[in-house]
């Protein structure tokens, strides 16, 4: 009976532990700076481009 909680136990932990995958695509984009600013209708594309991400104030 203590083995069997123990399976359990352990069972339950590695289930519990990996499902908790997070995967973060650390802020690049899937389109290209100017693409984005054609959708948009922006002026510049200066605004999406990934150096420039860092003025905004955004905090991940």
């Amino acid at each position: 009976m203590k083995s069997i909680s123990k399976i359990v136990g352990v069972v339950f932990a590695i289930l519990m532990f990996s499902s908790c995958s997070v995967h973060r695509n650390a802020g690049k984009s899937a389109t290209a700076p100017g693409q984005v600013k054609k959708i948009t209708g922006a002026k510049s594309a200066k605004a999406y481009a990934p150096g420039q991400q860092k003025k905004k104030g955004n905090k991940h």
